[in-house]
């Protein structure tokens, strides 16, 4: 007996609410899973017609969609998951039909801001899983934005998107993901997916959302163990956006605006847009350079100030063309401040190097320790790949570690104006603890300009 079948020999839903002490919301959400929680089988037992047999069954079919390992899609399938190591997971394929999207499967803890997780440029050549079940709930809009596309190669979600219920909404986020040309795969399991990432690694995806509903598992698993993985790989070139000049703001921001603003270059290597406005906010008159510009075209604007943003993939990669320019940078002693993977760049300019981590970081509840003040900060964080302390020469410090790994959060050179740390001050989602960073870089700047005020009199 499936579902509906069920709800109607119950008497429809607002009979099943009442007798399982659940609202009518509740049911529709049993509805849209295919199976009602075994904690309300008892009061359903006791409707004349409605068997254990049936609450199996409802139980089951659900089972069937997300731990199924046989190659033949279960009924109600429409999309696959495969992984590089050959296991896969059925589901309900949304948002637009693709051929197969690949990419690196990580998992994402946040509770809030799918829309600005899936447009964050670091997760460009990344599939993600979000742990949070009610995903679309609010919608998507037109503020949030954090780049102009969507990064990510698709998403994975438990539960089926629900109909948003936000004033903010514009539109479903079934809708948004046909105009970004994007996939999603529900009703899998995602406690399984983490489970495995968790133990196992990174782990390479094909997700699979055909317009005619037929898979071939054996050449899905082909192409999934032939993609090359993120190490080696440069997309910061790909998703950086031309040169611009940026006056927008934080939202709702109460800070009042300061009469000299300090003129700053950021370079975007996957900026996220909150970055941009929290320059804004903390004081900055905000002129965006790609990643890819020289220590020469840097110079040219007069910065007083450079920061290094965010972005995607093997700071290994990036740094051979972004690291001569960050040292010119520094030569010509201008202040430095950079977030994620600016902050891995500057430790490459300064000496160090990077590895890639068995479990990134990705969500708004990472606890951070300032090793100067001994304050830990909830940060939001996004990165696969993180700064070798031991690397790092006597001339820079450690400035901040992680509370969950014990891996580099912060250095600071201790002979240049330049700090860097990995997780994200702006937040957008997540928490807004590290604000102050900005400030300090806009303080680094005061001091500077006060300075030269001072030997120029």
């Amino acid at each position: 007996m499936n579902i509906d079948s069920l709800i109607k020999k119950a008497g429809g839903a607002a009979e099943i609410a009442q007798l399982t002490g659940v609202t009518t919301e509740a049911v529709r959400k049993w509805r849209q899973a295919g199976m009602v929680p075994t904690k309300h089988w008892p009061a359903l037992l006791h409707v004349p017609g409605i068997t254990l047999a049936d609450l199996n069954e409802t139980s089951e079919e659900t089972a069937a969609m997300t731990h199924s390992s046989g190659d033949t899609p279960p009924k109600g399938a429409t999309a696959v998951l495969v992984l590089a190591d050959g296991s896969h997971f059925w589901g309900c394929g949304f948002g637009a039909f693709n051929d197969g999207a690949i990419g690196e499967l990580c998992f994402s803890t946040g509770m809030t801001g799918y829309q600005e997780t899936l447009t964050d440029p670091s997760f460009a050549g990344q599939i993600v899983t979000f742990t949070f079940p009610h995903i679309g709930n609010v919608g998507t809009n037109a503020d949030d934005n954090e780049a102009p596309t969507m990064a990510a190669m698709g998403l994975v979600v438990k539960e089926d998107v629900t109909a948003p219920a936000s004033w903010r909404a514009l539109e479903s986020l079934q809708t948004w993901l046909k105009a970004h040309n994007r996939a999603g795969i529900s009703n899998v399991d995602t406690r399984a997916i983490t489970r495995l990432l968790r133990d196992k690694g990174p782990q390479t995806a094909l997700l699979f959302y055909p317009k005619d509903g037929k898979f071939d598992l054996t050449e899905l698993r082909r192409k999934a163990a032939e993609w090359p993985g993120l190490e080696g790989m440069d997309l910061a070139r790909e998703v950086a956006q031309p040169a611009r000049s940026w006056n927008q703001t934080t939202w709702q921001n109460t800070r009042p605006e300061r009469a000299v603003k300090r003129r700053v270059v950021a370079l975007d290597y996957g900026a996220k847009d909150n970055i941009l406005r929290s320059l804004v906010a903390a004081g900055c008159d905000v002129h965006v350079l790609p990643g890819t510009a020289t220590g020469e075209e840097i110079l040219a604007l007069k910065p007083e100030g450079v920061f290094l943003s965010n972005g995607p993939a093997d700071p290994a990669a990036t740094a051979t063309y972004a690291v001569p320019a960050i040292q010119a940078v520094m030569d010509a002693d201008i202040p430095v401040f950079g977030i994620c993977l600016g902050h891995q760049l500057l430790a490459r300019a300064l000496g160090g190097t990077t590895y890639k981590l068995e479990r990134g970081h990705r969500g708004a509840n990472q606890p951070v320790k300032d090793l100067a003040t001994g304050r830990v900060e909830i940060t939001s964080q996004n990165h696969g790949f993180a700064v070798d302390e031991k690397s790092l020469p006597a001339d820079v410090k450690v400035t901040h570690v992680s509370l969950f790994d014990g891996s580099n959060e912060g250095i600071a050179s201790t002979v240049k104006d330049a700090f860097s740390v990995q997780y994200h001050p702006e937040a957008s989602p997540g928490p807004t603890d590290s604000f102050y960073l900005f400030e300090r870089f806009v303080a680094v700047m005061d001091r500077r300009a006060e300075a030269a005020g001072k030997a120029g009199a």
